[in-house]
């Protein structure tokens, strides 16, 4: 054991608390707004294979903010599979936070929607078109509908990528040839398929906040 050459107190008792459940330690955006809440200088947690760590004068605005842009239903797999990738810890040592925007495509009243996954009654791939209705869609689902019924419909856009209004963003598109990180509008952010794995979601990010931070 090394000998101790210096001894230094960071927090005096009265402003230390100790989280009593196990947390995901490697989650640090979890970690510094659980220790905000503590109301103390310094929390101390314990990890779910019982490593400590502590967090000293927690501030969540030193974290860099994403937002995420996506829709639903059926589920948003985009701003899902980030939410399930953070609460593992695979950015805890990005120093970021996501701010969720999710648009409910069901409160917009078409008469035609995307898809069957949905659950709606009426939708482009699986229901002819028999002219003047409403369909929520995007580029790729009006090219569909010109090319099978005409022109006698009326589109209502619902692409996330159309929903960005702040930067650094991530979004999905299905449309290949919009992958990739750059800007987009006059904004800039990283697109991923409408399909992507976790894996590439993970591997967009990381990339994201690799540019973003070059050019700050």
């Amino acid at each position: 054991m090394r000998s101790v050459r210096e001894v230094r107190v960071l927090a005096a008792p009265g402003e230390v608390t100790v989280h009593r459940e196990k947390v995901q330690i490697h989650d640090r955006a979890l970690l510094v707004r659980l220790a905000m809440e503590s109301g103390t200088r310094c929390t101390i947690f314990t990890g779910l294979d019982e490593h400590m760590t502590f967090v000293m004068d927690p501030d969540i605005r030193e974290f860099q903010t994403v937002h995420v842009y996506d829709i639903t239903p059926p589920r948003p797999s985009l701003s899902a599979a980030i939410r399930e990738l953070e609460a593992a810890g695979l950015f805890g040592d990005l120093d970021v936070v996501f701010a969720h925007s999710l648009r409910d495509i069901s409160s917009l009243g078409a008469d035609i929607y995307p898809c069957r996954a949905a659950g709606f009654a009426r939708t482009l791939d699986a229901d002819p078109l028999r002219g003047g209705e409403t369909v929520a869609g995007c580029m790729t689902g009006a090219m569909l509908a010109r090319e099978c019924y005409g022109d006698d419909f009326g589109m209502v856009e619902i692409c996330p990528l159309k929903m960005v209004r702040a930067e650094p963003f991530i979004a999905r598109c299905c449309r290949k040839e919009r992958e990739g990180i750059g800007v987009y509008d006059g904004k800039f952010g990283a697109v991923v398929h409408w399909g992507a794995s976790p894996s590439q979601i993970s591997r967009a990010v990381c990339s994201l906040l690799e540019q973003w931070r070059e050019l700050a």
